[in-house]
């Protein structure tokens, strides 16, 4: 059990060690996974703030929990504070990983069907067709990444000319 793990990391190695910030991670985590996405929120705060003290801001697990946090608020239904959360994720994680790193791309296309959640299909069209593109080029068209935003792009295209 995490919660085991997480009490003898924390008396053997510390709060501060990174094993210690991982555990922490996927706890939070489970606990979206297991249907509570608010505490999966709040859990994955404390522990963003605590990942800025000690690994900075830049650290790829920093900005692997600014994921999680964007991803989790938008399975507790605040699509707009998702959209808001990978919308400042983005520009990081293309400074420091690329455009053409998985988290990137992930993050892309995330923020795009948050964007639709949130009531913006036409931005989230865009926004897929833009990914699509990029990702076609990147990993060809049968890849199944691309083929998953092939799939989302054509459902939000479909949803902007039936409300639209």
């Amino acid at each position: 059990e995490f919660t085991d793990l997480l009490h003898d990391q924390l008396r053997i190695l510390g709060p501060d060690h990174p094993d210690t910030l991982t555990t922490r991670n996927n706890i939070a985590c489970r606990r979206g996974e297991a249907g509570d996405a608010t505490a999966a929120v709040q859990a994955l705060t404390d522990l963003l703030h605590d990942q800025l003290q000690v690994l900075g801001p830049d650290h790829r697990t920093t900005l692997s929990t600014r994921y999680n946090i964007a991803y989790w608020r938008g399975q507790a239904g605040d699509a707009a504070r998702a959209v808001q959360a990978f919308t400042d994720l983005l520009p990081d994680q293309l400074r420091i990983l690329g455009p053409d790193h998985p988290d990137t791309l992930s993050t892309r296309y995330n923020l795009a069907s948050s964007r639709a959640e949130a009531g913006d299909a036409a931005g989230a069209v865009q926004a897929l067709a833009d990914l699509s593109d990029h990702m076609t080029r990147l990993l060809g068209f049968d890849h199944p990444n691309v083929q998953r935003v092939r799939r989302s792009l054509n459902h939000w295209q479909k949803q902007a000319q039936n409300f639209g």
